[in-house]
């Protein structure tokens, strides 16, 4: 693999990386809605990169979202973490790219993920175990889904993140109208309440999530609510 090669790859190409990618149980939705999301974040917000993958410094995402992860080897493979020849296999057996993440034969995944509502407490724990040894410039990030929320170990990360002060915290709640018990006021009421910085914005509109990840919210966790299409029955 020519890891330069590799990040000449544009947005406009990700379809065409995505159709690389079949089989039954792709979770097209669930992949399709967060790949705005996943773009802006590796082109223009973390600081990671192939190179950088086990440097202490580097800001860490965490795909929570995990059953969906065809955006997320996608946007991998459009920076180089992994070769786009291993998208044609996606799911097979002998393939690192299964249908649920695993950080040890993924390149540039944090955690194995695909049971939902454990990456929002795993990165409650990255973002204090990075504190804890003096490292305050990494930023974290967590993907998660609006119905993931429904979790109770992410009600309790999520009330515990924000009095605790983790402001290297920062959530990016993928909306697809999928939650089944939100507060009144939405999700972000919920946020709020336990003392985030919240926004909502459009998460098809690049430049709004770049804003988004972007503003400043010292001494508080960040949360961005990226609205997309309703998930379709």
């Amino acid at each position: 693999m020519t890891k330069t090669a590799e990040r000449q790859h544009k947005y406009e190409d990700l379809s065409e990386l995505l159709s690389l990618m079949s089989g039954d149980e792709k979770h097209g939705p669930a992949a399709t809605s967060t790949l705005d999301a996943l773009w802006v974040l590796y082109d223009r917000v973390l600081r990671v990169t192939p190179e950088r993958m086990d440097d202490p410094e580097r800001d860490r995402f965490l795909l929570s979202k995990g059953h969906g992860p065809m955006a997320y080897y996608a946007v991998l493979a459009a920076k180089g973490f992994v070769p786009v020849e291993w998208l044609p296999g996606f799911g097979s057996y002998v393939s690192p790219l299964g249908h649920h993440p695993d950080r040890v034969l993924v390149p540039g995944a944090e955690i194995g993920s695909g049971s939902l509502g454990h990456g929002l407490p795993i990165a409650v724990g990255t973002a204090l175990g990075l504190r804890a040894q003096g490292l305050h410039e990494p930023a974290v990030w967590v993907l998660v889904g609006d119905a993931e929320l429904d979790e109770g170990s992410n009600h309790e990360a999520i009330a515990y993140a924000g009095p605790a002060g983790l402001d290297r915290l920062h959530t990016v709640v993928i909306d697809n109208s999928s939650a089944s018990h939100a507060l009144p006021g939405g999700i972000a009421a919920r946020f709020e309440a336990a003392g985030w910085s919240v926004e909502s914005v459009d998460g098809r509109d690049h430049e709004a999530l770049y804003e988004a990840f972007t503003a400043p919210h010292p001494g508080r966790p960040r949360v961005v609510i990226a609205q997309v299409e309703p998930k379709s029955a």
